[in-house]
């Protein structure tokens, strides 16, 4: 049977409007499981919460009810609760997170942040500079922007090195927030083979995508986000 990496029970979030003495229900009483290797598309409307999912997922942003239960390589954690330092030590070792946007040091190369996270993981300096610059040319980032500041790249070409730095390791659990949003139809191909790798290598994938039909081979099941309103309180999820 295929191990379970992820249990979401009951999760809801919603945001205190105090500027204007109001609630904003992102989502109510959302309710899923991930396996290894098991691809999940996130669907609904715009607004509905599917980016704010990810990252409460995540734990950029910490729920109001509900449990996340991420099934590590060291014991079973509820993300919900955990202390910061944990949560940042599975970001670091097991829980990936793309998206559509690089946060661009300056002068920092574009091979050297694609580097970091290999580095960091107790990779040789040059073994690590040598796979991020064999990613970033399977992204279609040119040899002479290797050594370039991505600050000063375009937002296709930021994006680029976003996915390279960001799926340069293999994680148990991956968040995927429009990472297609802007890049070209090479660079969206190459995405889906490296994605389609990790699923293989057991990786769990849950996402957004712009282009959903670039994904759709890799596709296991589909959970759709309905909008949360006060008159109906319905279960947020179909799966």
């Amino acid at each position: 049977m295929t191990e379970a990496v992820l249990n979401v029970s009951g999760l809801t979030k919603s945001f205190q409007m105090h500027h204007l003495d109001n609630t904003l229900h992102a989502f109510r009483d959302v309710n899923f499981s991930l396996k290894q290797g098991e691809f999940v598309l996130l669907k609904g409307p715009n607004g509905v919460g599917k980016s704010t999912l990810l990252r409460t997922i995540y734990r950029t942003y910490l729920p109001v009810d509900g449990q996340v239960m991420f099934h590590s390589a060291r014991g079973d954690i509820d993300l919900a609760n955990a202390a910061d330092i944990d949560v940042a030590l599975l970001r670091a070792e097991e829980i990936g997170f793309v998206t559509q946007f690089l946060v661009a040091r300056p002068r920092v190369a574009a091979e050297e942040i694609v580097a970091e996270p290999l580095r960091l993981a107790g990779v040789a300096p040059e073994d690590a500079l040598d796979q991020a610059r064999h990613w970033l040319n399977v992204f279609g980032v040119k040899e002479k922007l290797w050594k370039a500041y991505p600050t000063t790249f375009s937002g296709g070409e930021q994006q680029k090195v976003n996915l390279a730095r960001a799926l340069i390791l293999p994680r148990r659990l991956l968040l995927l927030d429009e990472p297609t949003a802007s890049l070209d139809a090479g660079a969206r191909a190459a995405l889906t083979q490296r994605l389609d790798e990790l699923k293989k290598e057991g990786v769990a994938m849950i996402g957004v995508f712009h282009h959903p039909g670039d994904v759709a081979d890799l596709v296991d099941r589909t959970i759709e986000l309905t909008i949360v309103s006060e008159e109906r309180r319905p279960a947020d999820v179909a799966v």
